[in-house]
């Protein structure tokens, strides 16, 4: 973890009315996939708490981030920069057929996946009803309906998921009580980080089978399996 500047240069709407912004930083500042950087306006004292970023996309010097929630900022604007925090995801090295899955509001977490796999010779499905963004040719995308039907074929799933609707889960890949993926998993799991680790305040609690972890430390992205969903 390290603490850097950076700079708003853009800002863009991208479908379905999610703002993005185009940061630039020192490259050791660019988080990795999954993982989060702690932002906030270098000019604004009045702030306490920082927002946590998300990279959407690696450009030159700096990378498109998707916040956690709305803020203010605009081109010009100055930032102070904590991390990178947390797990990302962790994919096998000979993962041949990618399927990834987006239940919350936005899609944009899992792209620098699908861009990191566009070099290799790699299927990669993605299975949401969200609407569509921008995504490399190599992606395919179907509706969440299908994915029970579909899972003999990914050998590895990446799931973006709110906390709250972490159980539903159960339903789109189509297990019981059990609660076991049918193939191995890791899980983005999006909820309100408030303190970012520095409170360890609890509000963003998973229940996992060795208790209780934190998202802001312990993830945001957790192995489906180490889940209690």
């Amino acid at each position: 973890m390290g603490y850097y500047t950076g700079r708003v240069s853009e800002i863009r709407l991208e479908v379905g009315g999610q703002w993005e912004i185009r940061i630039l930083c020192p490259g050791e500042a660019i988080p990795a996939p999954g993982q989060y950087l702690l932002a906030s306006d270098s000019t604004d004292r009045t702030a306490i708490l920082g927002t946590p970023i998300f990279i959407s996309e690696e450009i030159s010097q700096g990378f498109w981030a998707s916040p956690l929630f709305p803020v203010p900022w605009g081109p010009g604007t100055s930032l102070d920069l904590e991390g990178p925090l947390g797990h990302g995801f962790n994919l096998p090295r000979n993962t041949q057929r990618l399927g990834m899955v987006a239940t919350g509001e936005i899609i944009s977490r899992l792209k620098p996946l699908m861009t990191s796999l566009a070099d290799r010779q790699t299927g990669v499905t993605l299975f949401t009803d969200l609407k569509i963004p921008r995504l490399p040719e190599v992606v395919e995308v179907s509706p969440l309906a299908t994915l029970k039907t579909a899972l003999d074929w990914p050998d590895f799933l990446a799931v973006d998921v709110p906390l709250n609707h972490l159980g539903e889960l159960r339903g789109l890949l189509g297990v019981g009580n059990e609660a076991r993926s049918p193939c191995p998993a890791q899980v983005l799991i999006t909820t309100p980080m408030p303190c970012s680790g520095m409170a360890r305040c609890g509000a963003c609690a998973v229940n996992t089978r060795k208790g209780w972890r934190l998202a802001c430390e312990d993830g945001p992205v957790f192995e489906l399996s180490s889940l209690l969903w």
